[in-house]
C-alpha cells in the first residue's frame, strides 16, 4: 500500500487489509510505504488512527517508511493510492514483471474509470472516513482474490 507520505491513506489501507486477511483465515504479508521520505519513522496521522479505531482497527504502531525499489521484488502486489504515486513507483521498476505488480488500489473494484483515493490530509474529519470507506471496499475485493 503506497501513498505520498505514508501517514494517511496507505497506513489505513495496510490496517484494513491486514485485519481482513486475518479474519478471513488467509495468509498475506501486508505493509505500507510512501513515495516520499518526509515522514519517515512517524506514526500515522492522528485522524487516520482515530478513524481506524472507530472501525475496530489499531494502526497506532505503524511507522512511516519510504518506498524502496527492492519492494518491487519483495512484494507480489503493490497498490498505489493515486496516479502520481503509481507513476513514481513505476519509475523505479526495472522489468516488465515489476511493472505488472503495480496498480491503483481502486482498480480492484473493476471500474472502467481510474479512481484515485483522495489525500484527506487537508480535508477534515469526513475526508478520513470517506477514504476509509473507499479502502474498505477495495480491500474486500483484494481478500476475495487471495
Amino acid at each position: 500500500m503506497v501513498c505520498l507520505g505514508n501517514i494517511c491513506r496507505s497506513p489505513l489501507a495496510e490496517g484494513i487489509l491486514r485485519d481482513k486477511v486475518n479474519k478471513s483465515g488467509k495468509s498475506a504479508e501486508v505493509d505500507s510505504a510512501g513515495t516520499s521520505g518526509f515522514h519517515e519513522g512517524e506514526k500515522p496521522d492522528s485522524r487516520s488512527i482515530e478513524v481506524a479505531r472507530q472501525f475496530g482497527i489499531d494502526i497506532s504502531r505503524q511507522r512511516s517508511r519510504p518506498f524502496r525499489a527492492s519492494d518491487l521484488q519483495e512484494f507480489d502486489l503493490i497498490y498505489a493510492m493515486d496516479q502520481s504515486n503509481l507513476n513514481n513507483i513505476l519509475d523505479l521498476a526495472k522489468t516488465d514483471e515489476e511493472k505488472s505488480k503495480v496498480k491503483l488500489i481502486m482498480d480492484e473494484l473493476e471500474s472502467s474509470v481510474a479512481i484515485s483515493v483522495p489525500d484527506p490530509y487537508y480535508g477534515g474529519e469526513d475526508g478520513f472516513k470517506n477514504v476509509y470507506l473507499m479502502l474498505d471496499k477495495a480491500c474486500d475485493e483484494i481478500v476475495k482474490k487471495l
